[in-house]
């Protein structure tokens, strides 16, 4: 058996409470599980965080198994274990490719992204993402990075939020609340989260909670990139990947999951167009391992209301 004298524990039993207080790992053992972990593999968390799904892969790994762990948010920093094999990129995941070159590794046997947003992020006030709280209508992941909530809403034409509000959002009435937002900039400069509630009070429609929660969803994927930050992982994914490596994706709307899904079947975002006279088919890039989406388990959606809405996908590079 190998030692492990130069690997401290990833965690106390207190480390993985103050890591749970943190962010929840949606999917835990179903997210590793679908790596396939070799023992001495290379392994890339994209979204660290509270270093749930980090922690349970160290389990897997021997002394000389390497895991790196992205994370643009500082705060997650402080949840890193005294573990060697660890090497933390303090960077969006968007610049994968880079860092792994940086840290001289070619290829990685597997690659996990948890796309949603922390626990902590969500009960930080000061971080403005839930309605919850009053608070800075700020919504950065990254808090060194120029454009807020806030911005968005005071520079945005009306054109530009009803797209915004209607594709991000799904919002019903997206229209009629650009319009509000925009006639309504002169007197309200949108800079807390009850400043922006007050003022759209006369356009909710149904349920105010979903209202307003279809309308943060759409500014935060705004604000952070979201969905083209997600396109540059995937797009980057066959380059780093070894044969056989494996990529788990845990998306948590619509949007997310269709890009993994049509990104694992065809290996690009292109739609396919037919042509009768061209025979010739695109070589593929992945094996499926998961059909169908995973699903949290009934159990969890009860402990952990946020993995209702998840879904992992798992493809396996040719």
């Amino acid at each position: 058996m190998a030692k492990q004298k130069n690997i401290k524990p990833a965690a106390s039993d207190s480390g993985n409470q103050q890591n749970d207080v943190y962010h929840i790992p949606v999917m835990l053992k179903e997210a590793v599980d679908a790596l396939n972990i070799h023992p001495n593999g290379v392994y890339v968390d994209c979204t660290f965080g509270g270093g749930g799904h980090s922690r349970e892969i160290l389990k897997r790994l021997n002394e000389e198994g390497r895991l790196i762990a992205f994370d643009q948010d500082p705060d997650a920093k402080r949840n890193l274990p005294d573990d060697e094999r660890v090497i933390f990129v303090p960077h969006n995941f968007k610049h994968i490719s880079r860092f792994l070159k940086l840290n001289r590794f070619d290829k990685v046997d597997g690659v996990l992204a948890d796309l949603g947003v922390s626990s902590h992020q969500f009960d930080e006030a000061a971080r403005g993402f839930s309605t919850r709280f009053d608070g800075p209508l700020d919504m950065r992941m990254d808090p060194s990075q120029a454009v807020t909530a806030s911005v968005i809403l005071q520079t945005y034409t009306q054109q530009q939020l009803h797209k915004l509000f209607e594709q991000y959002g799904e919002v019903t009435n997206s229209k009629t609340l650009a319009a509000v937002i925009v006639q309504q900039r002169n007197s309200n400069s949108y800079q807390t989260i009850e400043q922006l509630k007050q003022a759209l009070q006369s356009v909710v429609k149904g349920n105010p909670n979903k209202y307003f929660a279809q309308v943060f969803q759409a500014l935060r994927i705004e604000v952070n990139e979201e969905l083209s930050v997600l396109k540059e992982l995937l797009e980057q994914l066959p380059g780093i990947l070894k044969p056989k490596g494996r990529a788990a994706i845990i998306s948590f709307h619509s949007l997310e999951d269709r890009l993994v899904k049509n990104f694992f079947k065809k290996g690009s975002f292109e739609e396919e167009i037919y042509n009768p006279f061209e025979r010739d088919e695109k070589e593929k890039i992945f094996n499926i391992i998961s059909k169908k989406p995973i699903e949290a388990s009934q159990e969890e959606q009860k402990m952990n209301p946020r993995s209702r809405s998840a879904r992992l996908r798992v493809a396996e590079k040719i």
